[in-house]
């Protein structure tokens, strides 16, 4: 065992391809432009698992910020879209100018998150599902949130599709919080359906 391994424990590679393994998905290596990443399907959706990294500068001096994310294109049938993230003294302080935090029908839950998107009765229809607030609460950190597409920089999406999104400010490599995400991308994907906010069809749509 290598003395660096010993210190740091195991890399980012090491626990994305155990991850890959233990959940049936695939660890595509990346090149000199694109990092690596872990893609799994799930039905007709793929739920992909990657890193990036945005430089900050001021002038004087500059920094990076990488995030892990994940990411899963899919029809939107009827354009519903919704945003979720912890509640902090920043987001309470923007809630009260700009925001509108929804209550979904959970004192602890509604306590805990800022819930926002553009149909009420979707929102608290996504929420009742169980197994969606628990794995939310099983995150420490969490901004979840239904994107039209990537921006100037990013995949433009056909007419019609939208992306389930994930992100945070950090490198995962917890491999059971890995693991829930997933579980959590699976099963708010299978919920959209239910309600009817999503379709079991191919967005066509390559990350």
């Amino acid at each position: 065992m290598s003395f660096l391994r010993q210190l740091f424990g195991p890399s980012r590679e090491e626990i994305w391809r155990q991850l890959s393994g233990e959940i049936g998905a695939q660890y595509v290596e990346g090149g000199f432009w694109k990092g690596d990443k872990v893609q799994i399907q799930h039905g007709q959706w793929t739920v992909t698992l990657d890193t990036y990294t945005v430089s900050h500068s001021d002038g004087k001096t500059s920094h990076s910020v990488t995030y892990t994310r994940l990411r899963a294109p899919y029809v939107n049938q009827d354009g519903f879209r919704f945003t979720i993230y912890r509640k902090s003294i920043f987001s309470d302080f923007g809630k009260f100018f700009v925001m509108q935090d929804v209550e979904v029908g959970y004192p602890e839950f509604d306590e805990a998150f800022v819930i926002k998107g553009n149909d009420e009765s979707k929102l608290r229809a996504l929420f009742a599902n169980d197994r969606i607030r628990q794995l939310i609460e099983m995150q420490p950190s969490i901004h979840l949130t239904v994107k039209d597409d990537e921006g100037w920089f990013g995949s433009k999406f056909p007419e019609g599709v939208d992306e389930l999104c994930f992100q945070v400010i950090g490198v995962i490599t917890d491999i059971e919080r890995l693991k829930s995400l997933y579980y959590l991308f699976a099963e708010t994907l299978n919920h959209l359906c239910h309600i009817g906010s999503a379709y079991e069809d191919d967005s066509k749509l390559e990350l």
